[in-house]
């Protein structure tokens, strides 16, 4: 669960870096407010990093899904993914404020970026099978049954 909660960490402080980073830059290049994917890059980090690990910190706290295999497989997946994913965004975006069209620069970007994606779905599918998995065996655990305490001799 550590692990969980530093990986949260760390998307939180590269989500806000990244904010700061992109205002400074296009203020330093004179590109304020142009549209470009280095904007969004600090609400996805924020969002598909800190705010999914915190989640999914929670949803260990709950149901243990951390020592599984398929769990171990989100993990790693998922994290290339992302990683993947956003520095494609900031390289995309660092060509659009260089006056380039990325889709022209290169088939490489869209590429990469598009194997980000599918490693990151890769990450959410084992996600889902170590949740299936754990629901599964905390539905079938007998519960013990609770008597009102005015039937209690």
């Amino acid at each position: 669960m550590k692990r969980l909660l530093t990986t949260s960490l760390v998307y939180m402080i590269l989500g806000l870096l990244s904010g700061v980073f992109y205002r400074e830059y296009t203020k330093f290049t004179g590109n304020l407010g142009e549209p470009t994917q280095l904007a969004t890059l600090h609400t996805h980090l924020l969002v598909l990093g800190m705010v999914m690990f915190l989640v999914v910190l929670a949803l260990d706290a709950v149901l243990h899904l951390s020592g599984r295999r398929s769990f171990t497989v989100f993990y790693w997946t998922y994290n290339i993914g992302l990683v993947m994913t956003v520095i494609m965004q900031a390289v995309r975006g660092f060509l659009t404020l260089d006056g380039q069209d990325p889709a022209e620069t290169t088939a490489a970007i869209p590429g990469i970026a598009g194997l980000g994606h599918i490693i990151l779905t890769i990450g959410l599918v084992s996600l889902f099978v170590a949740l299936f998995k754990a629901v599964g065996e905390r539905t079938a655990e007998p519960t013990a049954r609770v008597e009102p305490a005015s039937t209690r001799a």
